[in-house]
């Protein structure tokens, strides 16, 4: 059945220029639903809401028999009608429900309370390193315009120098790193031949969950984790709790300056994707100094048109200046500095190993 409807011209002269058409209806249903699935999509109240509610830890404080908006309001020094407003919005998401003595988390809420062992507390808290570097997002136009990181923009100081400065940001991302790759890491670990080397050093390591597991699995192989302190000091801890401390060290020290040389393999896991190209040459060239004829450089990465997700691409746009490159665009990064692509292996279904090989070595 076909309907008319008034359509207003918006770019006609005032007074608007008003006609009528003819549609179907189904047709401007799907319209309708057009329109509300973009909106849905382009909100930031949802994500900000969620995150605010992390940062004043909403989903613990209201575990429970629960708790009313004013009671709240005044524990955390809030306005009792904005905390309100929030509150209600939350149960609107399903994080929390109505009940008699205010409000309560659900079920589903749970997963934002910090004992759930998910790791969302620490990536959506504002203020911890996760939840600050996505609010680089706001001036992503910025970062279109200019192919450079928004961070300072919005910040002050780039990622990095915030990290620097302040302790607690550098503990959190740690965090965020070992929690990202708690699931991955049994992929990375079975779905490579890393039996094959003797010494392996993992460049911009973290706490070392990952060279942990690889040196389990490997009983022959040894392992040398560098990275900043505390970061390098605290992966000691993550050696001896895996019970691979005889066959691991850890040293701290910039992927930027000279990497300890004649090791079989250098592992950048997630690194090079953190920084634009010309520090993604700095941190290869280190890697290929170091790298002997018969070693490899291992990139352990989400890679672009293969699993990389386009919405993480822009984040690291916005964050670092950096993106998720694409095979040749490794190909041809490495090439700079001597390093010829060898293979690539799908590990998991986010993330790949691209296998270097020093140009002047034969191929394996």
């Amino acid at each position: 059945m076909f309907h008319e409807y008034v359509i207003i011209q918006a770019n006609s002269p005032v007074p608007p220029r008003i006609q009528l058409t003819r549609m179907p209806l189904s047709t401007l249903v799907d319209q309708i639903d057009n329109v509300s699935a973009i909106r849905n999509m382009a909100g930031l109240a949802n994500p900000m809401a969620l995150r605010v509610a992390v940062t004043l830890g909403l989903p613990d404080r209201l575990r429970g028999d629960g708790a009313d908006a004013d009671r709240l309001a005044t524990e955390l020094d809030l306005s009792p009608v904005a905390l309100e407003l929030l509150l209600d919005h939350l149960v609107t998401l399903g994080i929390l429900e109505f009940v008699s003595s205010g409000y309560r988390t659900t079920d589903f809420g749970e997963a934002l309370c910090t004992d759930a062992d998910n790791g969302l507390t620490n990536f959506l808290h504002l203020n911890m390193a996760g939840g600050r570097a996505e609010m680089a997002l706001v001036e992503l136009l910025h970062s279109i315009t200019t192919g450079h990181a928004a961070y300072p923009r919005h910040h002050g100081q780039d990622f990095w120098a915030d990290l620097a400065e302040h302790p607690h940001l550098r503990e959190s991302f740690d965090q965020q790193m070992t929690d990202r790759f708690r699931t991955q890491i049994p992929h990375i670990v079975s779905g490579y031949d890393w039996s094959r080397f003797t010494t392996i050093i993992d460049v911009g390591g973290g706490h070392g969950t990952l060279l942990a597991a690889i040196l389990a699995a490997c009983p022959r192989l040894h392992g040398h984790l560098i990275d900043l302190d505390p970061t390098a000091t605290k992966a000691r801890n993550t050696f001896t709790a895996h019970d691979v401390d005889d066959r691991a060290d850890s040293t701290a020290a910039s992927f930027f300056d000279p990497l300890p040389t004649g090791a079989d393999a250098y592992l950048l896991c997630d690194i090079l994707h953190d920084w634009d190209d010309d520090h993604a040459h700095q941190i290869l060239s280190r890697c290929a100094e170091a790298v002997p004829a018969h070693g490899r450089v291992l990139i352990i990465e989400p890679v672009g048109g293969r699993h990389a997700a386009t919405e993480f691409d822009l984040a690291m746009l916005a964050i670092f200046g950096g993106r998720e490159r694409r095979v040749d665009e490794f190909r041809k990064l490495a090439s700079t500095h001597g390093l010829a692509l060898e293979a690539v292996t799908d590990l998991t279904d986010q993330r790949c190993l691209l296998e270097f090989r020093p140009a002047e070595a034969p191929p394996a």
